[in-house]
């Protein structure tokens, strides 16, 4: 059964050139690319997606690091589905663990990403933690219409295809 994951290359990733690579890590396994988008991200999109970590202390930092006021207001993001058998497993294996330091040093964070010297973690990406979030976050980010398979069910108002809850 497939899963399906959204990945984020987030600002330092984009500021630094590294969107190429990170396709191409991605595009070796057997996952498939099913959506993409060039985003920029606004405040609310940012809360929401990382909602589940707002009574943590670094809620803002992190905020303000995904809409890129902490990289010369690189704003920009590009947000990707991927899809196909075991792709949270594959795709956190890909991405290494959240602090680069930690990380494998052959995983995207590892061999790309840093710790500032203000602790904040350049991780380069984001990936989908598990099916549930996968889900979540998907739609958060993106319309049915913007995923070139139907992932997830679908319905439709006033002429529009919706995600269904």
């Amino acid at each position: 059964m497939n899963e399906h994951i959204l990945v984020i290359i987030k600002p330092d990733g984009m500021l630094k050139g590294h969107a190429g690579h990170v396709l191409s890590r991605f595009e070796e396994t057997d996952l498939s690319l099913i959506g993409g988008r060039v985003v920029k991200v606004a405040r609310e999109l940012a809360e929401t997606h990382y909602a589940h970590l707002k009574d943590k202390p670094f809620f803002d930092e992190l905020i303000r690091f995904l809409m890129g006021e902490l990289h010369n207001n690189q704003d920009l993001v590009l947000a990707l589905v991927f899809s196909g058998p075991d792709a949270v497993k594959k795709g956190r294996a890909i991405a290494g663990a959240t602090n680069p330091e930690l990380a494998e040093p052959h995983s995207i964070r590892g061999s790309l990403g840093r710790v500032t010297t203000k602790g904040v973690f350049e991780n380069v990406i984001h990936v989908s933690s598990d099916t549930l979030e996968g889900e979540r976050e998907i739609k958060l980010w993106f319309t049915p219409d913007e995923v070139a398979r139907d992932v997830f069910p679908v319905k439709m108002i006033d002429n529009r295809r919706v995600w269904s809850s």
